[in-house]
């Protein structure tokens, strides 16, 4: 029997879908069991530029109601019309492969449920980790684990801008302007300067592993864009490196989630500190296996096309929908119930401080216990950089609240993985 695929979408990913299909199409067919072809490719708009004109369509309710279409690869982005045309295809018996970020960390649970009722799949092994498979072994090959910790580094743009920072001792708006000079960045960089991209991607892998519905307006979330090189250089001397890690733990007294996105140090000893450029790497923590790190390009046209193949496959070879690609809802007042509130959690912290006067080294140092200050080339001598003990950020903010009245001021703050 052949099975018809449809494509909402051909950007960058889309064509990628379809010049890597039509390229391994043997390969492709023999791995999934029955013969493959791409009926529709939409579009908002015609595009003469394209090479697979006989297949553009502009009618999404065509490919909607066509009985031959079995799998829709959704790869416009965003939530809507994506969310509408997802949600429409998934009621009409159609199987979808999306790589959609935004929309499985916003609308996961309910297309899940939906597929669910419908006896088809809604697969997304390409919204977290683009060419990494993550999606896939986290409920499959590690199935028999409890997972007690997942922490990556989940953004290939911000990741490439602090490999500069680092490397080539660049300022944050001079790595990002490589970074967009060389195509990494898109022309608004917020999602991923922001830490939102990756706040959408651990919240997928939590939701997968934790079970429950995590929302992405529930968790801590800070960006790069405040980082100086002068951190770089304490972070050095510390031991390390400064990464924005996503990250999500389940506590074992209270069996909540702790989940953030945040700019960390990272040790030189960790496997996560020698992930540079565009790639991405995801540790999880099982409590059989141990630690598995998962190592790759995030991004791109071609990887991210490879995994969403890899999704039309498994669409194609399920009779019914996979029973261990799930999650539950969650409503607001459950989220507040399984996150664990971040401002409570016991932290170490790196603090950059300016003093009003060398004498006041003394008073810091009996706060903080501190056994060593760290030191960068150049550094003015009323600067002090350290690690402090373990506080929450509650009380870390109340101190420097009180320390700020005595004219003390807080250059750079960023805690410790």
């Amino acid at each position: 029997m052949m099975k018809k695929i449809a494509i909402l979408g051909c950007g960058t990913v889309g064509s990628g879908v379809a010049e890597v299909f039509y390229k391994n199409r043997t390969s492709i067919e023999q791995k999934a069991g029955c013969q493959l072809d791409i009926k529709y490719i939409y579009v908002r708009r015609p595009h003469p530029e394209l090479p697979w004109q006989d297949k553009l369509c502009t009618d999404f309710d065509t490919i909607a109601n066509d009985p031959e279409v079995h799998i829709v690869v959704e790869v416009m982005g965003g939530i809507e019309p994506a969310y509408r045309f997802v949600k429409t295809c998934l009621q009409n018996k159609k199987s979808i492969a999306t790589a959609n970020k935004e929309l499985i960390a916003c609308k996961g649970a309910e297309l899940l449920a939906i597929a669910k009722q419908n006896h088809v799949n809604i697969l997304f092994e390409a919204s977290v980790g683009g060419g990494i498979p993550i999606i896939r072994p986290l409920h499959q090959c590690l199935g028999a684990n409890e997972i007690d910790d997942i922490q990556g580094i989940l953004n290939g743009t911000t990741n490439f801008i602090l490999t500069k920072m680092i490397r080539n001792g660049m300022s944050f708006q001079q790595a990002l302007d490589k970074a967009s000079e060389l195509g990494y960045a898109e022309a608004d960089p917020s999602a991923d300067v922001d830490g939102i991209d990756a706040c959408r991607k651990i919240c997928i892998l939590a939701s997968l592993a934790y079970g429950k519905h995590i929302y992405p307006e529930y968790v801590h979330c800070e960006g790069i864009t405040h980082l100086t090189p002068q951190d770089v250089e304490y972070a050095k001397d510390w031991g390390g490196v400064i990464k924005l890690i996503a990250k999500a733990t389940r506590c074992p007294q209270t069996r909540k989630i702790s989940i953030e996105v945040a700019p960390m140090l990272v040790a030189d000893e960790s496997q996560l500190s020698t992930v540079d450029d565009v790639f991405n790497g995801i540790l999880v923590t099982g409590d059989a296996t141990g630690d598995v790190l998962f190592y790759g390009k995030g991004a791109g046209k071609l990887p991210t096309a490879s995994s969403v193949i890899s999704d039309v496959i498994d669409c194609a070879k399920s009779a019914d929908t996979i029973d261990t690609l799930y999650w539950e809802d969650c409503t607001a007042q459950e989220s507040a119930s399984i996150i664990e509130n971040w401002e409570l959690l016991p932290v170490q912290s790196y603090l950059r401080l300016q003093l009003a006067d060398r004498c006041q080294l003394e008073k810091i140092r009996e706060i903080f216990s501190l056994p060593v200050l760290l030191a960068r080339k150049n550094q003015p001598e009323n600067e002090i950089a350290f690690v402090t003990p373990y506080f929450s950020p509650e009380q870390l903010n109340g101190i420097l609240e009180n320390l700020k009245k005595e004219g003390i001021s807080l250059l750079g703050k960023i805690r410790l993985l």
